[in-house]
């Protein structure tokens, strides 16, 4: 009756580590991530070598660099992964550095506010989508594909965005 009991409660605990959101990661470091806005295609780089490659969601303006807050166009250039979030709306989230100082340069000298808060995430329930590009200028991805890049991806990570 014991062993049962350490059965079922082991059975348990690996069911509900199975279920969880947070992941590990023991493959080579990710050196940066290249995304290429166009192919809607974001690849997860060690050094010259492909880990991963995944399909994406933008902002529901997506030809173009953000300029302004609220133009839900998704920024381009070279930004970093700044902060991680746990708990976001979209499942899990990596905060990326924009806007930089020539963004918030260009917005003053046009009496705007560059707009920030971009992320990589999970994506919403495709049938609450309207569009295919959804976002408010972040790049998302599946829930799934998320949880392992949150895993993979450090702090500091260089983030290279092309049109």
């Amino acid at each position: 009756m014991r062993n049962t009991r350490v059965v079922l409660a082991l059975c348990i605990l690996l069911a509900l580590g199975a279920c969880s959101k947070f992941r590990t990661y023991n493959g080579p470091e990710v050196t940066r991530i290249v995304v290429y806005k166009g192919e809607r295609k974001m690849y997860l780089l060690h050094h010259d070598s492909v880990l991963a490659t995944h399909d994406i969601d933008l902002g529901f303006a997506p030809a173009g660099h953000k300029q302004f807050e609220g133009d839900g166009k998704t920024p381009e250039g070279r930004y970093y992964i700044d902060r991680r979030n746990p708990n976001s709306k979209f499942h899990l989230s990596l905060g990326i550095s924009y806007p930089n100082p020539d963004d918030i340069a260009f917005a003053a000298k046009n009496g705007r506010s560059p707009g920030g808060d971009i992320f990589i995430h999970g994506e919403v329930n495709r049938d609450q989508r309207k569009n295919l590009d959804w976002t408010a200028g972040c790049i998302a991805v599946k829930k799934r594909e998320m949880e392992k890049i949150y895993a993979m991806v450090g702090d500091g990570t260089v983030i290279d965005i092309y049109p």
